[in-house]
């Protein structure tokens, strides 16, 4: 940033703390000041003999970027190309496009960095410090914002702002793409119109959340959903929505609002379907619990393969006591799961379902039985019988 852009920055925020004009709620007014600054610069520049501004919108517009947007971020952030952004270092910021990872030609300064990231939290409601090093928010467009300080971190900020796209949310859109065929999208557009419950399954960066929400675009329009979420990632437009967020605790420790509460505070709400974004710990036992009290659930989990997929579930609820046992588990998932639908990310960074797997309903030898109803390229009913080890 030049010291004539800095200056006028400057002056633009003292402008907007004295008439009270927040950028983020009154964009018109924000433009106004801006535009009325860039004028006044160049007005005293011409009159001292100075060189003025010579694109008065380019100016204005550059600047509320950097006072109401996102700064030298703005075009990445609204570039509909760009699924997440993250910063390793001030000179050392990345974008993916498409499933693939580039690094872009911007360079910031530290203090532009904290800026940012202090002003997107600001617009969260969260907030990072020493005694908080870790923070994850939402932004107002749905991105998720992740940000890890020094010293947990080497030497400067780390920042990941994951985006959910508002394309490609139904089954349509994805069979289109080619991350699925016909037959399998009415497999499981069928499961979730006959109140089925799915798990959906994947390595990181692997479209789970986006299946996800292409799952729920697909279920009655007379369907109560209530989502349970750490951070707005879905994204979900239904008739009749409820969606639930995490809290972390403030400074004190107090106020922390967990999955698991979540969870038990959703089923209070007369769900027709309950949707957790992801499960990742003892929350698990919470929707095996559910899944076994006649509500149809629906889940993401990290996972290389669907029987992976349901091993992992009868092992993270063991997280939340000793008194829990495999022996208690592995009936009720095979009495509350019906489908696991598997994705994954190719090498040239495009995502697919690679398998959907139904749960028969048999324990073998302490093993969850299934059956391969579609693997990529196979079509649908692969009909291989299988196991969860």
């Amino acid at each position: 940033m030049d010291a004539v852009t800095a200056e006028l920055v400057e002056k633009v925020r003292q402008r907007l703390r004295a008439d009270g004009v927040d950028p983020a709620r009154d964009a018109v007014a924000a433009q106004r000041i801006v535009r009325a600054e860039v004028r006044r610069h160049n007005d005293l520049a011409i009159a001292r003999g100075l060189p003025p501004i010579d694109d008065e919108e380019a100016c204005a517009a550059s600047l509320l970027s950097s006072i109401g947007g996102w700064g030298a971020l703005d075009a990445y952030l609204r570039d509909p190309t760009v699924e997440e952004l993250w910063i390793n270092a001030p000179d050392r910021i990345f974008v993916a496009r498409a499933g693939r990872a580039e690094r872009v030609p911007l360079r910031l300064a530290d203090a532009e960095v904290r800026d940012l990231v202090e002003r997107m939290l600001h617009a969260a409601g969260r907030r990072v410090d020493l005694s908080q090093p870790f923070v994850d928010a939402s932004l107002p467009d749905g991105s998720r914002l992740h940000v890890v300080i020094p010293d947990v971190t080497r030497r400067h900020w780390a920042v990941n702002i994951r985006r959910f796209l508002a394309g490609h949310r139904t089954l349509a859109e994805l069979a289109a793409l080619g991350s699925l065929d016909d037959d399998a999208a009415v497999l499981l557009r069928d499961a979730m119109l006959d109140g089925r419950s799915v798990l959906v399954s994947g390595a990181t960066h692997a479209g789970k959340t986006t299946l996800l929400a292409a799952l729920l675009s697909e279920c009655s329009a007379t369907q109560r959903i209530v989502t349970v979420e750490e951070t707005f990632e879905l994204g979900v437009d239904a008739p009749d929505l409820v969606a639930l967020q995490g809290r972390q605790p403030s400074l004190e420790g107090t106020g922390e609002i967990t999955l698991r509460r979540l969870v038990k505070e959703a089923l209070r709400m007369r769900p027709d379907r309950l949707v957790i974004g992801e499960v990742r710990d003892a929350e698990a036992l919470d929707l095996v619990l559910a899944l076994n009290t006649g509500v149809p659930c629906a889940a993401t989990i990290h996972a290389n393969s669907a029987a992976e997929a349901l091993d992992k579930l009868a092992m993270l609820p063991l997280l939340a006591g000793r008194n829990i046992d495999r022996g208690f588990l592995l009936p009720a998932i095979v009495g509350g799961v019906d489908l696991v639908v598997h994705c994954e990310r190719r090498p040239d960074g495009s995502r697919r379902i690679a398998e959907i797997a139904g749960v028969t309903g048999e324990v073998a030898d302490g093993r969850i039985v299934t059956e391969a109803l579609y693997r990529a390229g196979a079509g649908t009913r692969a009909g291989r019988r299988a196991v969860a080890s």
